[in-house]
Parts: C-alpha cells; structure tokens; sequence
C-alpha cells in the first residue's frame, strides 16, 4: 500500500483536532548546545508564536519541524506519530531573501512548486495538480497576479505568493520564519487577516516573531525559548508571566 493510500489528505485531516507534540526535544549544532527540554503540545487550528532572544533557537526549532535538521534527542509527534511519517503535510516558508527572486519565474510557477511533494518525479501534473495550484492562488487572493513575475510583486504579494505554494502542497501545518519583516502595514494586517483564516479552517500556524507588542494580537499560542523553554500556553498568559518578563528586560533587540 502507498504511502498516500495510508494516510488521509491534508483537506481531510484538517476537518479533525490533531496535536503535534514535542517530548523533551534537544538539539546541538557540534558540540555546542542549542534547544534542550523542549516539552509542549499544540493542536491543528492554532496560531502559535515562538519568541526569544536573537540566537536563542528560534529558526533551529522551525528547521528541526520543517525536516532540515534532525533533534539531538526527544521526540515529535504529529497524529501520535513520528513526524517524519506526514512530512507532506508540513510546509516551510523561510524569510525572503533576493536570492529566491533572482531568477525569471512567475506567480504561478511558484505556487506549483508546492505539488511537487505530492507528485514523483517522472509524473507530469495532472488535472488535480492544476486545480489544487488555481485553489490556492484563488485562497490567498493572487489569481489576477498568476503571469507576473514574482520579482515583479510587492513584499506582501510575494509572501502570499509563497504561501500559496504551502497550501498547493495540502499542508496541514504551515511554519513561518518571521513572515510580518519588512511589510508595510497594509500588507501586515493583509497577512494577518490570511494566517487567522488558515487557522481557523484547520491548519497549525507556527511563526518565529520578533514583535513582542503584537504578539498577543497575532497569535493565540506562544511559546518563549532562550536554548532552553521559557513558558508555553495561551500568548496573554505567556506575554505576562514573569520568566517571560525577565527574559525580555534582560534582552535587548
């Protein structure tokens, strides 16, 4: 039996409450340590924020979920299961950098990327694939943008390019490395509106933020890393509680 004849669709799963689940997860770059006891559980239909200190171990946390670094120890689990078991269903939009823009491709292009984990290499897309490309870009409201290039394209209309293609994909649980940079605020309320309707129709929205004003706007989980876990749970209580408090007073950013 395949792979995908074992495993419902994300458009399935995301009608149904799922957790995903790290247990006492480390994670070292050499010797040197990096994350340690991170212990905390968050469900599918949640917006949650990963805060900390610049170096603190943000962006190792969000390549550990996407795949591209593997946990020293503990584990992770996503439907009671290895994590490794759904990595289709979990789609990562690093920070923008030129070098992703420097080269001709357009709106649509970059959203069919996203199909590519659901199709082998020597299948050519099918009429599902189109469709699921066309759905996406119709989501995040970029259909009339399809044939420009994406270099073309505002700050904000390239993030909702980029997350178009995490949708293409069917992923269920969406990672962002500080989506809000370098939007104006037309675009960031734009983006904010768009993250609270993913989350609100099933998928799990996981951003590092550095914003710590708008966190509690923004998201409705939190979790405070500094190596080591600060505090996780609802952003108001994470936001107020003391270890939170002292950490940033100590900080500056």
């Amino acid at each position: 039996m395949s792979e995908a004849s074992c495993h419902p669709s994300c458009e399935d799963s995301c009608a149904h409450e799922h957790d995903l689940e790290f247990r006492y997860v480390a994670a070292t770059y050499g010797k040197t340590s990096v994350l340690r006891d991170i212990n905390f559980s968050v469900s599918c239909g949640n917006r949650m924020a990963v805060i900390g200190p610049n170096g603190a171990g943000k962006s190792t946390l969000l390549r550990i979920l996407a795949g591209i670094k593997k946990q020293s120890s503990g584990e992770i689990l996503w439907k009671n299961e290895p994590l490794e078991n759904w990595a289709k269903e979990i789609a990562y939009l690093p920070q923008i950098d030129s070098h992703q823009l420097d080269f001709p491709i357009t709106v649509r292009e970059v959203v069919a990327m996203g199909r590519y984990p659901q199709v082998s290499f020597w299948r050519k897309f099918t009429a599902k694939d189109k469709e699921k490309v066309e759905e996406a870009m119709a989501v995040m409201e970029i259909s009339s943008l399809a044939d420009r290039q994406i270099d073309d394209l505002s700050g904000g209309q390239q993030q909702r390019a980029f997350i178009a293609r995490c949708l293409a994909q069917e992923a269920h649980v969406i990672l962002l490395d500080e989506p809000f940079n370098g939007l104006d605020a037309e675009s960031r309320t734009h983006l904010a509106h768009t993250l609270k309707n993913l989350s609100d129709d099933g998928h799990l929205i996981i951003a590092s933020h550095h914003n710590l004003d708008t966190v509690t706007e923004l998201f409705d989980r939190a979790l405070a890393v500094n190596h080591g876990q600060v505090a996780f749970g609802p952003s108001e209580e994470v936001m107020s509680s003391e270890a939170v408090i002292e950490l940033f007073h100590c900080k500056h950013y």
